[in-house]
């Protein structure tokens, strides 16, 4: 008999004869001759009760289990007698595959998000994590769906990269050199005897080697793990992090805003349609204003606004903001959610940014003071989408890399690249995490990452 997912019988339309199920248990009551079990495999956010009888071989052992405990059970899906539930399971064997102790890290209580993260290996038991990593699960299905059904290719990029991507050089240094005795050459670390013979990093970004790809297949997009050496604690900063990121060719920036704002609205309307019942409790719980939030972002027309613009409705606002606006400085996340969520009250996509606070690959605008760089704003989280047309042209590209201080050698591939077929080009990163924030109305980016990487925190 194989075993068959909670999820599965709940959505039964008729009692099947018999059914396997294997879980683990949240709650156990004893009435005269019965004790009822409520279980959860993990499949969907319900439990399902089993009613075991004291004609089992096992009942005293039974009558001893404890929440957390697993358990196969074997027996009839009949309709439920109580209320609450629509079927339920008469059990004709219980066997108790581990016994938790009473001391289990779960209680009836409601715990904390900051007590939960200490028990990061255990918290996806909760009814809350359970349904945000199912969640996180269902929506990295939809992003390759999305991008699969609209004729995207998937490439793998590298996760070790001899490259900065953004130039900020907040960057994780890996090297098989012996840390207690580095081998020196003039007064610095010689990276020629490390393993790949230079200084080599854990990537910020795929984009770069998204782009040689773009160039020869067209539109590709990069969905994994990125890595940033940045000191901050904030809610919405880790340092290890998932991002999307699709390039396209003969594609210019309004035809990338249109992309980055389809995707945020086909992602939204996913989440309230295939993961109903997990997000209603987000919606009940977490964030009332949930609902209201994610049907705006689904269904409005995303407001569009040149860089200079915003900044003169900010001046003009009235508000009284933490960080300084001017011309030159960049948005920050008060700056974002006053637009989206007071001035606008819906998405804002923002571009044609200075180019002194912009990395050199973005596409530099006949103004030579701006470039076509996009970023796309939503209601509670700010920047969710960063992203631009990439500068195609080899001259331009040369002189911004001089004017932003990179090292054109590193680069060498990347310049190539212009010499051969280049053409009109763009693309961005959405940040995975600060996606599942919007659509689960959690506030803080470690709750939507199974073991979160932050600073001083690398526990699990």
């Amino acid at each position: 008999m194989e075993r068959t997912k909670i999820l599965k019988l709940l959505k039964s339309e008729a009692a099947l004869e018999k059914v396997l199920i294997k879980g683990w248990v949240r709650t156990r009551r004893d009435s005269k001759g019965f004790s009822f079990l409520e279980i959860n495999d993990g499949s969907c956010l319900k439990n399902i009760q089993v009613i075991a009888d004291d004609l089992l071989a096992n009942y005293e052992d039974i009558k001893k289990l404890t929440t957390g405990s697993a358990v196969t059970v074997k027996g009839k899906l009949v309709e439920s007698q109580g209320g609450g539930q629509k079927w339920e399971i008469t059990a004709d064997h219980v066997d108790i595959i581990s016994l938790a102790p009473d001391t289990y890290a779960l209680q009836k209580k409601r715990h904390s998000d900051e007590f939960l993260r200490s028990i990061a290996h255990i918290r996806p038991r909760t009814n809350k994590y359970g349904a945000a990593f199912r969640i996180r699960s269902e929506m990295s299905y939809a992003i390759h769906k999305f991008f699969r059904d609209k004729g995207f290719r998937y490439v793998h990029t590298p996760i070790l990269t001899g490259s900065d991507c953004e130039g900020a050089g907040e960057l994780f240094k890996v090297t098989a050199l012996d840390l207690e005795n580095l081998p020196q050459k003039d007064g610095k670390t010689d990276y020629m005897q490390d393993f790949f013979g230079k200084e080599a990093n854990l990537t910020v970004s795929g984009q770069l080697s998204a782009e040689m790809f773009c160039l020869a297949l067209g539109d590709v997009y990069t969905f994994g793990p990125t890595f940033r050496a940045e000191n901050s604690n904030t809610r919405r900063h880790a340092t290890e992090f998932w991002m999307i990121e699709p390039e396209m060719a003969f594609c210019d920036l309004e035809s990338n805003m249109d992309l980055g704002e389809e995707l945020i609205k086909y992602l939204t309307a996913y989440v309230m349609e295939e993961c109903a019942e997990d997000f209603e409790l987000f919606a009940k719980w977490v964030d009332k204003s949930l609902m209201a939030t994610l049907e705006n972002t689904a269904t409005s027309d995303y407001v569009r606004l040149p860089y200079r613009e915003a900044m003169e409705i900010l001046q003009k606002s009235g508000q009284k903001f933490e960080y300084e606006i001017g011309f030159g400085k960049d948005l920050q996340t008060e700056h974002e959610r006053f637009l989206t969520e007071q001035h606008f009250k819906k998405p804002v996509i923002v571009y044609d940014y200075p180019k002194t606070i912009k990395p050199f690959y973005m596409r530099l605008n006949d103004d030579n003071e701006t470039v076509a760089a996009m970023d796309v704003l939503v209601p509670n989280i700010g920047e969710i989408i960063g992203g631009s047309q990439r500068e195609e042209r080899l001259e331009v590209l040369e002189t911004r890399m001089d004017e932003t201080g990179m090292d054109k050698e590193t680069y060498w591939w990347y310049l190539e690249a212009r010499k051969y077929g280049s053409v009109p080009h763009s693309g961005f990163g959405m940040g995975f995490e600060r996606l599942l924030m919007l659509v689960t109305g959690i506030s803080n980016i470690r709750d939507v990452i199974p073991f979160p990487r932050t600073p001083k925190n690398i526990e699990f």
